[in-house]
């Protein structure tokens, strides 16, 4: 019978049908035998010769410092990509001085309580959030999904003071409730634009 006869009979019978009965094996037989390649030939296109050229590639376990200055990079660049092109050059110069060097100190801690494996599993999100919401970035446990430490940055309107940006951190080891304080950017009287613009 052609394939496309078949085809056909497969389709009518589950049109026919609503999907309540399934259309007889002997149908699918040719496809599936299609589908099967021969063993030989399987055999030929996954063996892998061996020579002494062969070179397996090592990577080393990531040190505490690597990932440290990796981090540290990414929480640059998510910080610079969460203040967007409005907030970023009015407070860069003064985030480089004063905060950054403190988000880096909280990832040395953070790199100091993680022995080898744990540290190679560590990861740091990629999505700051925009709008009104704090989020910069997060510190992760790449196998269980778990945060270890949250960076955040709220928007201060303190009475008669104009708006200011407050840098802190939550851990988890206390369920993400208390502030670890990084600093305070002055922004002006002005209501800074919203995040990602």
């Amino acid at each position: 019978m052609p394939r496309w006869l078949r085809k056909t009979f497969i389709v009518l019978i589950t049109v026919f049908t609503f999907g309540l009965v399934s259309p007889p094996d002997y149908l699918y037989i040719d496809d599936v035998k299609a589908d099967k390649p021969e063993k030989q030939s399987y055999i030929e296109d996954v063996a892998i010769p061996y020579s002494e050229e062969t070179s397996y590639s090592y990577s080393p376990p990531l040190s505490k410092e690597d990932f440290v200055t990796n981090a540290l990079a990414e929480a640059e660049s998510q910080s610079f990509q969460k203040f967007g092109t409005k907030i970023s050059p009015v407070i860069e110069e003064e985030f480089r001085e004063a905060i950054l060097p403190k988000i880096e100190e909280a990832l040395t801690e953070v790199s100091e309580q993680a022995d080898e494996v744990e540290l190679s599993n560590l990861g740091i999100t990629e999505s700051p959030s925009g709008g009104y919401g704090e989020k910069i970035f997060n510190v992760y446990n790449r196998e269980t999904g778990e945060d270890i430490i949250r960076f955040h940055v709220r928007r201060d309107h303190p009475p008669k003071d104009g708006y200011w940006f407050n840098f802190h951190y939550h851990k988890s080891e206390d369920g993400f409730q208390k502030h670890y304080d990084l600093g305070k950017i002055y922004w002006n009287q002005n209501m800074p634009p919203k995040w990602l613009n």
